[in-house]
């Protein structure tokens, strides 16, 4: 966290081709820079890219889906999905630092617009940075409390560089704070939002999704409790403001979300906005785009191509093989084809028995209008989307019921499935709302978080999931995927711990599903559920795997350890954590 306090104003760069192509701050300082709207708006933009880089690079992967159990791999990250990371782990370091950066150069520009800006420049231009500041602090900080808890707050760099060494912050009072950055941001931003700069409904979208996790955060009760009413009740009203207030959008095609030519869609609310690839800027630039891609599915050099679906989406889509259109937008699957990837040859299919991570992955130099190159895609990495208030709105309305079939919240559940093509529910469940947000935002790195957010709310509830819902059994990379003829996908696998590469079932066979068993030599069914065969993962694991090591989820790793330099350097990381002393 130290490090992430250094010296950052001058440390900017561009966003995109809507926001203007160089750093404007060559050969000025704080004092003499602040003199024009353009100027002001233009010292915003790194907070969209630069500041996120160290977390976007690699670790967004390993903390947002590889701990929610969306997909794995045995090359990048492993150690998140089998939750066995350490204070030493580098990407933990790296998110740490980055999440912090974030923190440190929101910090940096109020202080700067609150000390140098003059009036040249608007006190409407001035509250829209001060406003786009707050947002980002908070979504900074909103990460920060779902990966570690307890963390360290402060507002003030240099306050913080004269006494680094201070106590981490309670996780109510980091609520607390964000809330109150959020309520200030949706003040000071404008109603509307222009070149892709958010407006006031940005803020409020956010502060409905905080809200929603504070009405049942409790780190004093280990047992399933209830969520606050009144919460609740104010989390529908902002959510409604937003869906109402006409500037957002669900696209009608889920794949357009994750193609470049769609960003800054009418459906993004707010998000990563990295620098056109073209241009150079290393840490600006989006690098996912080498561990998602190979190269098979582009024209620049990726060593990807490892991420796999896990077994506990793939049984997901199995239960409903009809939601095909999000499948094909998550994942490769056998014999899926896509007109617009390798475009310029009439496209691309799938013809590998895999289910390798479609998300993030953009085609080609020629796919993507010629922007694209090593290590930088064009793709935004989305923070939040109007997708995301839909089912906040949803849960919401569920309340502390078990089930709804309130209109409202009917409505709003509906929405991403009717989009995904599917029939609408009459009713739903905790557990239907929790498989509709996996798959809606799988592979978009922020799933974990909001199981993270529900576990302190359903603690008993949520480690019952981890623990026996969940399927933490991964396929190898080589591992068969067959396509079944009624669209469900049949798989063998490997469970954590074990030196057998594949199991067989008890009828020897060792391509399954939780519908039918597949035979191996000519990947045929040989018999489903409705013929009697039965199926159970774990079970199988445990009897076919002499050395099995079950991943178990307890309260002493659902968060994730502290970078270890810093608890060496920190005393107050062994000590209770106190609440922040707000100004009255």
């Amino acid at each position: 966290m130290v490090s992430a306090v250094a010296s950052v104003l001058l440390t900017m760069s561009s966003c995109g081709e809507d926001f203007l192509d160089r750093s404007p701050l060559h050969g000025y300082t704080a004092p003499t820079y602040y003199t024009s709207d353009e100027a002001v708006i233009k010292a915003t933009e790194p907070l969209y890219n630069y500041a996120w880089h160290g977390y976007n690079e690699r670790a967004i992967v390993g903390m947002g889906s590889f701990r929610a159990n969306d997909a794995w791999s045995p090359y990048l990250q492993g150690e998140f999905a089998r939750f066995t990371i350490t204070g030493l782990s580098t990407e933990v370091v790296n998110a740490w630092s980055s999440l912090y950066m974030v923190v440190s150069m929101s910090n940096q520009l109020i202080n700067d617009l609150d000390t140098y800006v003059g009036e040249e420049v608007t006190e409407a231009v001035k509250n829209q940075a001060k406003g786009e500041a707050l947002l980002m602090r908070s979504a900074a900080y909103f990460y920060l409390l779902r990966g570690w808890g307890e963390i360290i707050l402060y507002e003030d760099n240099f306050d913080v560089t004269k006494m680094p060494v201070r106590k981490l912050s309670t996780e109510g009072s980091v609520l607390k704070f964000i809330v109150r950055d959020l309520e200030r941001a949706s003040e000071l931003l404008p109603e509307k939002g222009s070149n892709n700069h958010p407006s006031r409904y940005v803020a409020k979208a956010l502060l409905a999704k905080v809200l929603l996790a504070q009405s049942g955060w409790q780190t004093s009760n280990p047992r399933d409790h209830q969520r606050d009413q009144a919460t609740l009740d104010r989390v529908v009203t902002l959510c409604d403001e937003v869906i109402n207030c006409g500037q957002y959008h669900l696209l009608d095609n889920y794949e357009d979300l994750f193609r470049p030519q769609f960003n800054d869609n009418e459906e993004t609310l707010l998000a990563m906005r990295w620098a056109d690839p073209l241009l150079g800027e290393y840490a600006s630039n989006n690098n996912l785009i080498s561990d998602l891609a190979w190269s098979d599915v582009t024209d620049v050099n990726c060593w990807g191509g490892s991420l796999h679906a896990s077994v506990d989406m793939l049984d997901y889509y199995n239960e409903e093989p009809a939601d095909s259109f999000r499948l094909r937008g998550n994942f490769f699957t056998p014999g899926r084809y896509y007109s617009y990837i390798w475009s310029e040859k009439g496209g691309y299919t799938y013809n590998v028995n895999w289910a390798q991570a479609k998300k993030g992955v953009v085609g080609t130099k020629a796919d993507c209008d010629g922007h694209l190159a090593q290590q930088a895609s064009p793709l935004n990495t989305y923070i939040l989307r109007l997708a995301d208030v839909y089912l906040t709105k949803a849960e919401a309305l569920l309340g502390n019921n078990e089930s709804t079939s309130d209109g409202r919240a009917l409505a709003a559940f509906n929405a991403t499935r009717l989009r995904a093509k599917l029939p609408p529910k009459d009713s739903f469940t905790f557990e239907d709302l929790i498989r509709e947000r996996r798959i809606e935002f799988c592979l978009e790195y922020c799933n974990w978080y909001d199981m993270v957010s529900w576990y302190r709310w359903k603690p008993d509830y949520m480690l019952g999931f981890f623990n026996n819902k969940q399927h933490r059994a991964f396929m190898l990379n080589s591992g068969d995927v067959v396509l079944n003829k009624d669209k469900t996908l049949s798989y063998r696998c490997i469970f954590p711990g074990s030196n057998n590469w594949y199991f067989t079932d008890d009828q020897g066979h060792c391509l399954w599903n939780d519908r039918s068993t597949v035979s191996i030599d000519d990947k045929t069914t040989v018999m489903t559920k409705a013929q009697g065969y039965t199926f159970n993962l774990d079970s199988l694991a445990r009897t076919k795997g002499a050395d099995f090591q079950p991943i178990v989820l307890s309260e002493a790793n659902i968060f994730m350890p502290y970078p270890e330099a810093d608890v060496i350097q920190n005393r107050y990381f062994n000590e209770e954590a106190e609440e922040y002393k707000f100004d009255e």
